[in-house]
């Protein structure tokens, strides 16, 4: 069987490519914002040919939702076992993730004004954050619970965080997110939802 080559090895040049990719994205999204963000001037950064980020990524509103994917990925608050409580830390988080110097201009990122980008960046996120949340949902339904389905979440929860961050409200803190899970899991109120845990066919479609 022949040898496998650094670039399929954990670690190797595939990865350490990966890695300086990102962190130029991320650098070049602070310093001069995702719109201006281009793939040679990320391959500049980087070090690398801009021919291996094409043949990688494809295009640049690509490249921004694997890196706004891995941070996520890499961020993820731990669960703690209370249903109420886990929701308000992921809650809290995606406030503080979304609140950051880049955080709305990765999300405005991937919804991108190409028709058929746009939909594939609205269904990567919505993916993200539905997974972010199923996971509390889905620990409570099995300690027995019966917890909110996950579109009362993005509803209750989720759309009011991405609204008012989006467009400046004041008076998005983390307090404003934690009323939002009082507001959703509070007395007379955790059981007001569907009978198990949430399933894909909770989220929204984008076509």
């Amino acid at each position: 069987m022949p040898a496998k080559s650094n670039d399929s090895r954990p670690g190797g040049r595939s990865a350490r490519v990966r890695a300086a990719v990102h962190r130029a994205v991320v650098d070049l999204v602070r310093e001069v914002g995702a719109d201006k963000v281009t793939v040679p001037a990320v391959a500049r950064r980087a070090g690398v040919n801009p021919s291996s980020v094409y043949r990688r990524w494809g295009t640049t509103a690509a490249l921004l939702a694997d890196v706004a994917a891995r941070r996520q990925d890499e961020e993820t608050p731990e669960l703690l076992g209370d249903l109420r409580q886990d929701l308000e830390r992921v809650a809290v988080w995606t406030l503080r993730d979304l609140s950051r110097p880049d955080g709305v201009a990765f999300f405005r990122a991937e919804v991108a004004p190409d028709v058929d980008e746009r939909r594939a960046g609205l269904r990567a996120c919505l993916d993200r954050v539905s997974a972010r949340f199923r996971a509390p949902l889905d620990a409570a339904a099995r300690r027995g619970e019966t917890p909110p389905s996950l579109e009362r979440v993005l509803d209750r929860i989720v759309a009011p965080l991405y609204f008012r961050v989006v467009f400046s409200v004041p008076g998005t803190d983390e307090r404003f997110a934690r009323e939002l899970v009082a507001g959703l899991c509070g007395p007379g109120r955790a059981a007001a939802a569907s009978p198990g845990p949430a399933g894909d066919s909770d989220v929204p479609s984008f076509g």
